[in-house]
């Protein structure tokens, strides 16, 4: 099952979500990160609600990485390099990533094979077949 840190929190939110030195702590650690990305100017920046850290396509190439597209212009990007492993999503019961992979909407109806995302510092429910969790607390599941 994929461990997967929400923006890079593995024992609760900090200030430093998306940073990629925190994003790349948590790959160290051996957990996958959800990251948040965005394509402005023909540049790649990470950052939840706006765009705040600059990285290169390289970065997001990175083994680990689900990288959560927040504008029409850096899924249409990432989607043209299949080395990177991403998805758009809003408040969509599921989506598919690049890779296949069925990412769940928080409280929604677990499919096997699929990654459940967690709000809050709760328990993923018991499911044979999950395929991963994604949440702020994934420490505690290590």
């Amino acid at each position: 099952m994929k461990l997967i840190a929400h923006r890079g929190n593995i024992w609760g939110k900090t200030d430093n979500e998306n940073n990629p030195e925190y994003i790349s702590e948590a790959l160290n650690k051996g957990y996958d990160a959800e990251i948040d990305v965005w394509h402005i100017l023909g540049e790649y920046y990470l950052g939840h609600d706006d765009p705040q850290f600059k990285v290169s396509e390289q970065f997001l190439k990175t083994d680990g990485l689900w990288c959560h597209a927040k504008n029409p212009e850096a899924l249409r990007n990432m989607l043209m390099n299949p080395e990177i492993h991403c998805f758009w999503h809003e408040e969509d019961d599921y989506t598919i990533t690049s890779r296949g992979k069925i990412w769940i909407y928080p409280d929604k109806q677990i499919l096997e094979g699929g990654i459940i995302v967690l709000t809050g510092d709760t328990n993923p429910p018991d499911f044979v077949g999950l395929g991963g969790v994604c949440t702020d607390y994934v420490g505690k599941f290590k």
